[in-house]
């Protein structure tokens, strides 16, 4: 007989994904257009601390999903990461965005990197138990699932108050007298703050119930041979980083889009909305956000009625059908714009729902194969692969734009043009390529050999292993 979650351990473990969102998004969307036009770094320039961060990426990663599985205290092995490092992690988002005023390009490039690693680091020692504690709260297909849509609600969420707040955060420190990096400090400082709290709430009070009796003891060599060896996860890690790419991609480059060939250089371009004045990205980034939490129940039931992958395969399909749109889209044509905007929500919220509950499953079949649970490696793994992604397209982003002559607009200025190479370049990255990174990720979906039928008979040869029932799961 299936054991339901309670609705409470539901809600408040999935609002832990509301900080880690929330600062990522803010991330995703905006810093590499503050690298540029806020810090002044040549785009070439600038995407060389991306690439350092990729390097610090691999190195950290698995090595904390490692020492998260090694761990051994009376709280459990996830939880006092969380009650250590969920206030540092919050903190470490306002270095983000704190560059100083040099006149060294190479000197700034230098901070930049180092700010940046600093909060990967906090992420990672954050976020990786946090994920590993998904299958140690449920062994149920159906309840992972469901325990993954609150975590994507909130991580939808965080990542659509985010994108409305932030540019509104920004210019309300502008209009008081402030600078625009005054602005971006002032908002990583309000959601820095805000995504610590559910997380050290969550190691306060959630308990981990299916947990070995042993701690794993394996080198990290080992580790990640053994994750290599697991054919499903292969499938699974490439999913997630084609999935994720395009998800990038989207959020790196509109920012651009939206500034320089929708509104044509206007940097203060305002939509009025229910009486309410948003900047441009602020109502397109918030309508496609918005799409994307109501469009959370309908992927859930699509993947409990047939399955994961079907339904998964159906949202990417879609979105690459919105990407081909986008590049239709004309200067000063806002209505198509915000209609393109919903739509891409749509194909937008399987991409955050979908590829996360698909990992738990695999590390059934690890445990199958291995006779050990070890999440964190294959969860620092999936973290490792996110933000790899997400550097990689900030770093091909970045030097697209220079080898295109992509120009940083003058400090002060309201209005700025950019080359017609540039925008050929800006719009061909908002669709075409995008589309091309998603066809990726369909053909490993269209593969994965791990279905709803397979995984339920792993689980009743784990069941027989350990001389249980499986309906006592």
């Amino acid at each position: 007989m299936k054991k339901a979650l309670p609705f409470w351990l539901k809600f408040l473990y999935g609002s832990g994904d509301w900080g880690i969102s929330s600062i990522g998004m803010l991330r995703s969307i905006f810093y590499a257009i503050y690298l540029t036009d806020v810090v002044g770094i040549e785009p070439r320039l600038a995407s060389f601390g991306a690439l350092a961060g990729i390097v610090w990426d691999a190195i950290n990663d698995p090595i904390i999903g490692i020492l998260s599985d090694r761990v051994k205290s009376k709280l459990g092995r996830r939880r006092p990461f969380l009650l250590w490092f969920a206030f540092p992690f919050g903190l470490s988002f306002v270095m983000l965005w704190s560059a100083p005023n040099w006149d060294s390009q190479l000197a700034l490039v230098a901070y930049v990197t180092l700010a940046f690693m600093i909060s990967d680091t906090l992420t990672t020692l954050v976020s990786v138990p946090y994920m590993a504690l998904t299958p140690e709260l449920t062994q149920d297909y159906d309840e992972r699932t469901s325990l993954s849509s609150f975590r994507s609600f909130f991580q939808l969420l965080g990542a659509m108050i985010v994108v409305v707040a932030a540019p509104m955060i920004v210019d309300a420190v502008i209009e008081a007298g402030g600078s625009q990096q005054q602005g971006f400090i002032t908002a990583g400082a309000v959601f820095g703050g805000l995504g610590a709290v559910p997380l050290f709430l969550i190691g306060w009070l959630i308990k981990e119930k299916f947990v070995p009796e042993e701690a794993v003891e394996t080198s990290f060599r080992e580790s990640l041979k053994i994750t290599w060896r697991n054919v499903p996860f292969r499938y699974a890690a490439g999913i997630y980083m084609f999935n994720w790419s395009a998800v990038d991609m989207i959020s790196i480059t509109f920012p651009f889009f939206l500034l320089y060939w929708v509104a044509q250089g206007n940097l203060l371009v305002k939509i009025n909305l229910f009486g309410v004045n948003f900047a441009l990205e602020s109502a397109f980034f918030g309508i496609l956000m918005f799409v994307c939490i109501l469009f959370i129940p309908f992927w859930l039931w699509l993947a409990k009625k047939y399955n994961k992958i079907r339904a998964y395969l159906l949202g990417m399909a879609f979105w690459i059908i919105v990407e081909l749109l986008i590049f239709t889209i004309q200067p000063g044509q806002i209505g198509r714009l915000l209609l393109i905007a919903a739509l891409a929500g749509v194909g937008v919220s399987a991409a955050y729902i979908l590829p996360d509950s698909i990992l738990p499953d695999v590390i059934e079949w690890d445990e199958l194969r291995t006779g050990r649970r070890q999440e964190g490696v294959y969860y620092g793994i999936r973290t490792l692969i996110r933000k790899l992604t997400g550097a990689l397209v900030i770093f091909i982003t970045l030097q697209i734009l220079g080898w295109s002559g992509y120009q940083a607009p003058p400090e002060g200025v309201t209005q700025f043009s950019q080359p017609t190479s540039a925008l050929l370049m800006i719009r061909l990255m908002v669709s075409f390529l995008g589309a091309a990174i998603l066809f990726g990720a369909i053909l490993l979906a269209w593969s994965y050999p791990l279905t709803r039928e397979r995984y339920e008979r792993i689980q009743k040869l784990l069941a027989r292993k350990k001389n249980q029932r499986p309906d006592s799961f």
